[in-house]
């Protein structure tokens, strides 16, 4: 199974992305409205097709990006039907099964941090994402949201500790950079319910957190029961001035083949030596050199008028010098995609070959 794990700074989110190796089918679980750029472009360079977008809870910390997804791809928005949420395709609970090429994903409930949280377990029983319910050395808060510390313990000793020692724990966030741990040392090691804890020890813990309220509470719970969907169902702005991709890397990219068939309007620099620039492989007509490590020192001498994409030999030093640009407040800023030595590939014209 393919799997990767994402993490939004600002909320501490982690998003996941499993995908079927054989299908290309894929689910995304618990994506951050403010990434959904950064998931898009990973999906797309994965090859892969999210079948299902599937959030653990209603989030109070961020606002999910289900409803972009959906939008972008055409995947389902998966939610527990405990909540009773609109926009929602599919509304799982305890029991069911997603499904994503040969791979699949058990729903278990596990109530008590809000009263629809989902727990999804891959079918060998070797990864569970716990949302805010089980966390590593840690429990999701259980004052808001239909929240209840007695659900909670019966859902963290049921349906999570019932799982094998080995079984992988992904929550759905971590203040302190830890990223996973096992069922069997939460039962060993979690302050808050692992060792020789009773009932009343957890809830006197969790009774007594003392925690504020999430910043974002009044405005990510009602987006989130609407599955992230703007009001005036607007998305992004996309990129206007040109099939620009930015890249899972975060390089917006730009195929040399619009490059070639739109150079009148485009300033094309160079950011390679001036001995390559004379060199064999040859260079864009009309393209501007200005090499590398010269270019925060010339920067005045690229204009901000019209569009700016920059070329060198494999697309690398180019990344770079369109990062750069991006830092210094350019607005429209590309790299072409391989470089020269894949416009080369391509036979493309208004290409000067020095001899």
């Amino acid at each position: 199974m393919i799997f990767r794990q994402l993490y939004d700074p600002v909320s501490s989110t982690y998003t996941y992305l499993l995908g079927c190796a054989e299908s290309r089918e894929a689910v995304v679980i618990d994506p951050v409205f403010e990434q959904h750029a950064r998931d898009a472009a990973l999906i797309r360079e994965l090859g892969l097709d999210v079948r299902y977008v599937l959030d653990t809870h209603v989030h109070a910390d961020h606002v999910t990006a289900a409803w972009l997804l959906k939008q972008a791809m055409g995947a389902e928005i998966v939610l527990s039907m405990r909540y009773g949420a609109t926009d929602v395709d599919r509304a799982v609970d305890h029991g069911d099964v997603v499904q994503f090429g040969s791979c699949a994903l058990e729903v278990r409930a596990t109530p008590g941090h809000t009263l629809g949280c989902l727990t999804y377990v891959t079918s060998g029983q070797d990864m569970a994402f716990t949302g805010d319910c089980l966390m590593i050395r840690g429990a999701g808060r259980t004052d808001f949201q239909g929240g209840d510390v007695h659900e909670m313990w019966r859902s963290i000793r049921e349906q999570i500790f019932s799982l094998p020692d080995d079984c992988l724990i992904y929550p759905g966030h971590d203040y302190q950079g830890r990223t996973v741990s096992t069922v069997g040392e939460e039962k060993r090691f979690n302050p808050r319910i692992g060792g020789d804890a009773r009932e009343e020890d957890f809830v006197g813990y969790m009774d007594n957190l003392g925690l504020p309220h999430p910043k974002l509470l009044d405005i990510a719970v009602p987006a989130n029961l609407h599955s992230g969907r703007p009001a005036s169902d607007t998305r992004p702005d996309p990129i206007r001035w040109g099939p620009v991709i930015v890249t899972f890397a975060g390089v917006p990219e730009v195929p040399p083949e619009w490059v070639a068939q739109h150079l009148d309007e485009l300033f094309i620099l160079d950011v390679r030596s001036e001995g390559e620039f004379d060199g064999e492989l040859g260079r864009v007509k009309g393209a501007h050199l200005i090499p590398l490590d010269e270019l925060r020192e010339r920067i005045d001498e690229v204009p901000r008028e019209c569009p700016v994409v920059v070329v060198c030999q494999s697309g690398k030093r180019s990344a770079k010098g369109a990062e750069i640009l991006l830092q210094a407040g350019y607005q429209k800023v590309a790299n072409v995609a391989g470089g020269l030595i894949h416009w080369s590939r391509l036979a493309l014209p208004f290409r000067e070959q020095v001899t």
